[in-house]
Order: structure tokens, then C-alpha cells, then sequence
């Protein structure tokens, strides 16, 4: 809950000049020779050229929310780690379809943040990646270290589902089977997504407890708003300890009377898909209106053609309705 968003400042503009990168090092390693040495001196300069350092102000927001707190703590430890010992693992990104020069990232972002804090450039591998294949590679990544909690997990598998992915590519991402994604699912249909992210990563809280959250908020009737107000409350706590106390609380008011005028939760906004994993936009609907959003790096002029020509649509509307 403290200090910023996670992403929040992969969407800064950057407020100082580009940083150098460093001088090769200084110390080539040697190889023995013949045929093998000279294999084994390929393969190293490849793997040296495909490591490159980067501006960290160039690399924005991409793929899907996979965290739903910061931890100022731990971003110091993680500071304190790479100004003493360097960066040992490159971050992963993909260039930017809208800005030459400029980077989406793939997964990396506590170590892009903790570079930008430490004025230092971002080692980086550089791939082109479809929308597909990077969430893909941003949910193995996070599977692999074992760092997201469930309630995280859960969360990244709403996001994907938003976009159009199936459940195999879901379970592909996460490394999870089917019968975990339909759990996961469950706790993300039943719980409204401003609750979870009041309550935060609940690191110590596992599938069992989310599931029993979900139907205890199911059965006790609680909107979205009431859920916010109980997880404020309990702001000065843990992420741990909020969850647990909505839980107790839930569960000593089972089933309350129904308010005299209980407040409908915000509908969920339709996702548009310009094919399988590629997001042109959203259409939410409003107490008095709707909108339609639609994103720029998948419309193909789509965008500017409907800008034009929305009015005639509108008026060929109203013809076919003899109005």
C-alpha cells in the first residue's frame, strides 16, 4: 500500500539524461584451443551480445499487474543487494510498438525500479514478443521463482481471462493444472478485484483460505464498497492480517439483513479483441453512459476511421429504426 504503485514508475517520463553504459570488462576469458575452444568463444561472445544495459527510464509498463503491493522494505534489501553485488539476472523486454528507442517490460519490474533508485542502467535480453508469448513468459518467470503469493496468482489469471486467453494458456503461464486455474477463477469471480487489491498480496495466506474467503463473501451478501471499507479500516495492519480480519468478521456476521437499498457493483468492463490475445480496447457502461476505448497498437486505423465516421454510423442507426 505504501509509497507507489509497482508500475507506477515504469510510466515515468525520464527526469534526468540517458545513463552511458559501462566499458566492456577488462578481463577477456580464455579459451583452450582447437575446435572446442573456438565453439566455446562463439557461444560466449552470442551469449555477451544478447545481454545489452539500458536507460531504465526507457522501459515502461507491459503485460499484465503481477504484484499487488509495494513492499519499501523489500526494495531497499533488493537496492542494497545489486549496489553490492551487481545485477546477476537480466531483465526481459520487448521494444516499444509506439516509441523507437523505447522498451515494454516482460518481467523484471522490482528490478527495473531498484536500478532507476540506484541511477543505473538495466542489464536486459531484448526479444520481439507478441502479446501472447510475453505474458507467457512473464507468468513462467514468476512460477519459476515462486515469489507471487496465491491471492497474486490469482489475480495475474483474472487479468489473462480478461484478455481472451483460455484456460490452457492460463495454466500454460502459471505452470498450473486445470483444476487449480478453476479455483483460482472461482475466487477471482467471487471477490471483487478493489477488495483483493485493499487486502493486498497476503503472502501467508494459501488456496484454502482465499477459497473459504470467497464463499463467505458470497453467502454474506457484502458490495464491493463495504468490502473497501472493512479492508481501510484495517490499513495500519498486514496484508495477512486484513485478510484475516474481513474473514473473522465475515464469518461472525453470517448472513446479515439485507440493506434497505444495497449499492450494485460497478458492471465489469467488456474487453474487445482484435484477434486470440491481442487487446484492442474495452467498452464499460456507465450509470448514464458507455465507453469505448480502444487502443492505438492493435487498431490498424481503426481508431481514426471510427473517430470519422461515428456520427454516420449513428445516423444510419437511426434510419434502420425508421426514426
Amino acid at each position: 500500500m505504501a509509497r507507489k504503485n509497482l508500475l507506477k514508475g515504469l510510466m515515468e517520463e525520464a527526469a534526468t539524461k540517458k545513463t552511458e553504459p559501462d566499458d566492456k570488462p577488462r578481463v577477456e576469458p580464455r579459451y583452450s584451443k582447437g575446435a572446442i575452444g573456438a565453439v566455446s568463444q562463439q557461444i560466449a561472445e552470442l551469449k555477451s551480445r544478447s545481454v545489452v544495459e539500458l536507460d531504465p527510464f526507457t522501459i515502461k509498463a507491459g503485460g499484465l499487474k503481477d504484484r499487488l503491493d509495494f513492499d519499501e522494505k523489500s526494495h531497499q534489501v533488493l537496492m542494497a543487494s545489486l549496489k553490492e553485488y551487481g545485477q546477476q539476472v537480466p531483465v526481459l523486454v520487448r521494444p516499444d510498438p509506439e516509441e523507437d528507442g523505447a522498451y515494454q517490460i516482460v518481467y523484471g519490474r522490482r528490478r527495473v525500479l531498484a536500478m532507476r533508485d540506484l541511477k543505473m542502467p538495466v542489464k536486459a535480453l531484448i526479444r520481439d514478443l507478441d502479446d501472447e508469448a510475453a505474458i507467457l513468459a512473464q507468468g513462467q518467470e514468476n512460477s519459476a521463482r515462486r515469489d507471487l503469493s496465491f491471492i497474486e496468482r490469482v489475480n495475474f489469471a483474472r487479468q489473462m481471462v480478461d484478455a481472451g486467453y483460455d484456460r490452457k494458456v492460463i495454466g500454460d503461464a502459471l505452470s498450473t493444472d486445470k483444476t487449480l486455474i478453476s479455483r483460482m477463477l472461482q475466487v477471482a469471480e467471487a471477490v471483487p478485484v478493489e477488495v483483493i487489491e485493499r487486502i493486498g498480496s497476503a503472502p501467508g495466506i494459501g488456496r484454502d483460505r482465499w477459497l473459504a474467503f470467497s464463499r463467505a463473501w458470497t453467502q454474506t451478501g457484502w458490495d464491493t464498497d463495504h468490502g473497501i471499507a472493512m479492508a481501510d479500516a484495517q490499513l495500519h495492519d498486514t496484508s495477512d492480517a486484513r485478510f484475516e480480519a474481513l474473514l473473522a468478521w465475515m464469518e461472525k456476521h453470517h448472513k446479515p439483513k439485507a440493506p434497505a437499498a444495497p449499492k450494485a457493483d460497478k458492471p465489469r468492463p467488456k474487453t474487445l479483441q482484435a484477434a486470440p490475445g491481442k487487446v484492442l480496447g474495452k467498452v464499460t457502461r456507465g450509470k448514464d453512459k458507455l465507453t469505448v476505448e480502444v487502443r492505438t497498437a492493435h487498431a490498424d486505423g481503426f481508431d481514426t476511421w471510427l473517430e470519422e465516421n461515428i456520427e454516420e454510423i449513428f445516423r444510419d442507426w437511426q434510419a434502420k429504426r425508421g426514426e
